[in-house]
């Protein structure tokens, strides 16, 4: 009966304090948004490309050098457990930016095209899509993005900028809007449709062997050809090879280019220039706005072939020209860049270092859609 009596008695001193216990929860779902809103940190997002997962040192590598990132690394956290939705630049970058899969948005394709192959095309990431650089500027933040875009740019005509950067939250870019291949650099072989470009090259040979051969042959009378018909062949094999060289004899000028915002500052580029030209952009991007709240979305070309590396870094890692690459990249994360940090009013900064998907071999049957390294790496400090 005590024991009764107690329960009867602590029910309604129960009963009592529950509408104190729902006013109390109602006021911290009042605040909560308050309180998150009134602290907003600058981010900074770092995003190195074609960087296989184990090629850091903190994440078990022993012989490429990447002490900064490394550090980066110890001050924060390291999560393992992430996939890249494609092993190619366009798909996995659309998924990134939007939090969806490449298919939803489009940007993904069961062809040999799985990636934009021209700065001139007319595919890109929807204006529809929701990038968190739209979310973020819609909540007061500067916005920029420093690097490689490779999402689009034009739609119906070359100036209609409708799959540029800046229409997809960003309010400043300096970069690339395509992505590095080896056409950028003179000294290399041909990548873009390299196999159909080698066709056509034959097809014109060809082509050209048999109009000299009908030109000798009425020479030496052996063929009963009019002079204007061997003219008409030769014009229309000109007008054949014009037709197709004009596209690929000129691809390092039509896709590898500079822009600031919508104009073009460089074309074709000057690969030796670029990473320390973006590297003072981003630096003077931060010094712009920090007293915040930004984001700085620096998307490296590194290490993307053709594997630009400056004359500084070369032959000084134990792999060859990508290793020189990856320690160019490490000395670019902690050059002027994490020095500028230090002077934000705001000083929690959101630092997330994430590569992309690796396919640095430039083997076709990685390329796949379920084939190819996706595994990313990605450090984060506060």
């Amino acid at each position: 009966m005590g024991s009764a009596a107690r329960r009867g008695r602590a029910a309604p001193a129960a009963r009592d304090c529950l509408p104190v216990l729902l006013l109390f929860c109602l006021l911290l779902r009042t605040c909560e948004p308050k309180a998150a809103n009134a602290f907003r940190p600058n981010i900074l997002l770092i995003m190195a490309d074609d960087l296989g997962i184990g090629d850091l040192g903190c994440y078990g590598n022993k012989t490429l050098r990447t002490p900064n990132i490394d550090q980066l690394a110890e001050e924060g956290v390291r999560l393992t457990q992430h996939l890249a939705a494609a092993p190619l630049c366009t798909p996995s970058r659309a998924a990134f930016l939007t939090g969806r899969h490449s298919f939803r948005s489009g940007m993904e394709a069961s062809n040999g095209y799985r990636a934009l192959q021209w700065n001139a095309g007319s595919g890109g990431l929807p204006e529809n899509e929701t990038t968190f650089a739209r979310i973020l500027q819609q909540r007061g933040y500067a916005t920029g993005l420093i690097g490689k875009w490779h999402q689009g740019v034009n739609c119906a005509s070359r100036a209609d900028h409708c799959h540029h950067p800046l229409n997809h939250g960003f309010d400043y870019f300096y970069g690339m809007p395509f992505t590095l291949t080896n056409d950028c650099d003179p000294g290399r072989p041909p990548e873009v449709d390299a196999g159909l470009r080698a066709q056509l090259w034959v097809y014109t040979q060809c082509l050209a062997l048999g109009i000299l051969t009908v030109a000798a042959g009425k020479t030496c009378g052996l063929i009963s050809v009019s002079r204007t018909a061997v003219a008409g062949m030769a014009g229309l094999l000109f007008l054949f090879f014009i037709s197709w060289y004009s596209s690929f004899g000129f691809v390092r000028r039509w896709n590898c280019i500079l822009m600031r915002n919508h104009d073009v500052t460089e074309q074709p580029m000057v690969l030796e220039n670029t990473a320390s030209l973006m590297l003072k952009e981003a630096v003077s991007y931060i010094e712009r706005h920090k007293h915040g709240p930004f984001l700085l979305f620096l998307s490296l070309l590194h290490v993307h072939i053709p594997l630009v590396t400056t004359r500084a870094f070369l032959g000084k890692s134990q792999h060859g020209l990508y290793g020189d690459n990856v320690e160019e990249m490490d000395w670019l994360v902690a050059s002027d860049l994490m020095s500028s940090l230090e002077v934000t009013e705001n000083e929690a900064i959101k630092l997330m270092f994430r590569t992309m998907q690796r396919h640095c071999l430039p083997s076709v049957a990685f390329r796949k859609p379920w084939r190819g390294p996706v595994r990313l790496q990605i450090l984060e400090r506060a």
